[in-house]
């Protein structure tokens, strides 16, 4: 390994960042992290801080998960990589199948199609979506609804199907036939509306008046995150997705699950859908599949749907779609370890129990601090705090004082996500009471610093 003299001076030179300006991490370059433990990370300086993100809303199990890296380890001695494109499989993809199938049980999920992770399973499931009707004879479902603020990855029907102008604008034009319904947002909406369960039939009533207008013959599939991450930890009301589920089930189209970030425990619930009380069509998982550890993901796929294609004689049922590691013996054995390691320790438990602490502090922090305009979250751990320059305007606060905000609550021992305006939280969920009050000190301490 190169010195920290080398890491530095070479630090965004020769690399471009994804979701990142180049010439921006040029000028301001990126904290080098060396070590992870527990739910702790340690940057090139020596510097231990609490990973307040969780990798990526990922590493559910923190950094010491044993089980995981020994399934891993003895996976690459056994059998590094092998295909499971037609004709080969491996043995550790058909048994982690296996346990997918017993997993999603409850959400009504019965088979798994392997993928590197979650914009692949996204453009898995849209794709799939269309090949279902076709195979029904209703070749005129072609068109995708989804949600502003949605996010769903950065492929191309991903970013068509995107909620969120940042990932579109600079790569349009994009698929046609896409269509974005207002989000169950209440601090922003075009209804003007705070009260939750109104705004969320405003937001169903409009899906039902877009479905008429564009005719249900010509719509495939709804796609939705039970919570809404990346859009800032947006959480519709609890009538909001099974509005969408009954919606879509009396109009023919397919709701897919976005469950890239509440798949696995992280609201609370062992799956977003689940928590909502919905059984969808297809979801789509990874991230924390693997606990990050290795690029993995499976889309589930419903019984009903499922029959379609198995019953098909005619060959259209066909799978045009695979990639490398689809089905990777190591991710296999990954996530299977990770899946064990998951139910064994119960981890939705702990993040209902653990989000709702960090909730309320966070309530306290905002009535200390007048740069927090909307608080969002409470439904296990993944919260949001937006920062706005007055609460009366909500106008968002500039971005030199949310990077204030980030660095100063790094120096204090905690790393954070910003995202535009907002602080994104979604911490390991096996994390513990003392290290989410830590995580409040030090958001405290760069509050204050904005």
């Amino acid at each position: 390994m190169k010195d920290s003299n080398f890491l530095k001076e070479n630090n965004a030179k020769h690399l471009w960042h994804p979701m990142a300006h180049p010439a921006d991490m040029r000028a301001n370059a990126p904290q080098i992290l060396t070590k992870g433990s527990g739910v702790r990370i340690t940057d090139l300086d020596g510097h231990e801080i609490i990973d307040a993100v969780g990798g990526l809303w990922n590493v559910n199990l923190g950094y010491s998960c044993d089980a995981i890296k020994d399934a891993m380890y003895a996976q690459l001695n056994a059998l590094p990589y092998y295909s499971i494109f037609r004709g080969t499989t491996n043995d550790v993809s058909i048994e982690l199948s296996w346990m997918l199938r017993e997993f999603f049980d409850p959400d009504g999920l019965t088979r798994a199609f392997y993928t590197s992770g979650g914009s692949d399973g996204v453009e898995i499931a849209l794709r799939l979506a269309r090949q279902f009707h076709k195979l029904c004879g209703e070749e005129g479902r072609i068109k995708y609804f989804s949600l502003k603020k949605g996010y769903h990855g950065t492929h191309t029907g991903g970013a068509s199907v995107n909620g969120n102008s940042p990932f579109r604008t600079q790569y349009e034009p994009l698929l046609a036939g896409c269509h974005q319904m207002p989000c169950p947002w209440t601090y922003r909406n075009p209804f003007n509306e705070s009260d939750p369960e109104k705004l969320a039939q405003l937001c169903l009533q409009a899906i039902e008046d877009e479905i008429a207008f564009q005719d249900p013959a010509t719509i495939a599939a709804f796609i939705m995150e039970p919570i809404l991450g990346a859009g800032g930890v947006i959480v519709p009301h609890a009538s909001f997705m099974p509005g969408v589920r009954e919606i879509c089930h009396r109009n023919g189209i397919l709701l897919i699950a976005d469950e890239v970030i509440t798949g696995y425990g992280r609201t609370g619930s062992w799956s977003g859908s689940r928590h909502w009380g919905v059984k969808p069509d297809f979801a789509v998982t990874a991230k924390a599949i693997t606990n990050g550890y290795f690029p993995f993901g499976a889309v589930m796929v419903s019984e009903h749907v499922a029959d379609a294609f198995e019953s098909d004689e005619t060959g259209r049922a066909y799978i045009a779609s695979g990639y490398t590691c689809s089905g990777h013996p190591v991710g296999a054995a990954a996530a299977i370890a990770t899946l064990k390691e998951t139910v064994r320790l119960d981890v939705k438990d702990n993040a209902a129990a653990r989000g709702t602490q960090l909730f309320k502090g966070l309530k306290a922090l905002k009535e200390k601090h007048s740069i927090v305009g909307d608080l969002r979250g409470g439904e296990g751990l993944m919260t949001a705090l937006e920062l706005v320059e007055d609460r009366e305007t909500k106008t968002p606060i500039d971005p030199k004082a949310a990077k204030r905000v980030h660095d100063a609550t790094y120096e204090d021992g905690v790393i954070v996500r910003v995202s535009g305006p907002n602080i994104l939280l979604s911490p390991p969920l096996v994390i513990s009471e003392s290290e989410i009050e830590a995580i409040l000190s030090a958001l405290d301490t760069g509050l204050g610093a904005a």
